[in-house]
């Protein structure tokens, strides 16, 4: 029997290095480890100091790597597969329900996708953030999805989707599932253009529009999410401004385009890989 999701809770957790935030609760639940990371605790220099898991913005590539094993080892997550899809402002959503369609998942990650939906164990999804919004749904049997949200993709209610996909995983309502939402850009940051200002008020309502020339991002996408039948009360947001808080996270906008990029990943590990030591999990 699936038991019920405690209601979401984010809270800042720091592993080694690294600190995420996190819903420690799911772990107990339904064996979901998940988690928004920030820019502290890797080994890239520069620009891409320090926790940059961007492999697509100049960086070295073995550092990237070494960032993205910190990532999945402060979740317990070494040796699992990972997906890291090349993200294109799309709306594709990709399903991978066992190990053998994850391995011929790499494949189509690599051509472009926006948002995944995993329904097996050991099998990790990250995708990389530098402003636009990362979000991590949780259904309580345990599968999953992670989506990337820019402003089209909002627009274009990828997140919706995403929601339709994985209910339809294992049949269960969307009501039941918790919905996070990491650090991305805020009103307060986010200037766009009158025909993007105008897009955004006739989809989504002048409440996502404090002013003639900023977007709320976050409004937009509940919006979405409860059209798509998420309980408003299941939906956590860390509320961090990432352009305002460029210390902490990388910003695309306050970096002027040159800067790493932060994760949200998300994974369910089998009681097998749980287990295991740290050391025995790359054997």
């Amino acid at each position: 029997m699936v038991s019920a999701l405690p209601l979401p809770r984010l809270q800042t957790r720091e592993f080694s290095s690294i600190k995420v935030i996190t819903d420690e609760s799911l772990r107990d639940v339904c064996g979901v480890r998940m988690g928004f990371t920030g820019r502290e605790g890797g080994v890239s220099v520069q620009e891409f100091s320090s926790l940059n898991v961007g492999s697509h913005v100049g960086d070295q590539f073995i550092a990237v790597l070494e960032n993205r094993h910190r990532v999945l080892r402060a979740l317990d997550a070494e040796g699992v597969s990972l997906l890291v899809p090349k993200q294109v402002h799309g709306t594709r959503v990709l399903s991978v329900h066992n190990a053998e369609e994850a391995d011929r998942a790499q494949e189509t990650v690599r051509e472009g996708v926006d948002a995944l939906v995993v329904s097996c164990e050991d099998v990790a999804a990250m995708l990389c953030f530098a402003d636009c919004v990362p979000i991590i749904l949780v259904a309580p049997s345990g599968a999953f999805s992670v989506v990337h949200a820019g402003w089209r993709g909002v627009a274009a209610r990828i997140v919706e989707g995403a929601v339709t996909d994985l209910a339809a995983v294992n049949g269960e309502d969307p009501a039941g599932f918790n919905v996070y939402i990491g650090p991305h850009i805020h009103s307060c940051c986010f200037e766009v253009s009158q025909e993007v200002h105008n897009q955004f008020e006739a989809e989504f309502g002048s409440d996502c529009c404090p002013d003639e020339t900023h977007v709320d991002l976050g409004i937009a996408l509940r919006s979405s999410l409860t059209k798509a039948g998420v309980s408003p009360l299941r939906i956590a947001d860390a509320n961090i401004c990432t352009s305002c808080n460029t210390d902490a996270y990388f910003s695309y906008r306050a970096a002027e385009g040159k800067c790493g990029r932060q994760a949200a990943v998300a994974v369910r590990l089998s009681a097998k890989m749980a287990s295991l030591a740290p050391e025995e999990r790359n054997d």
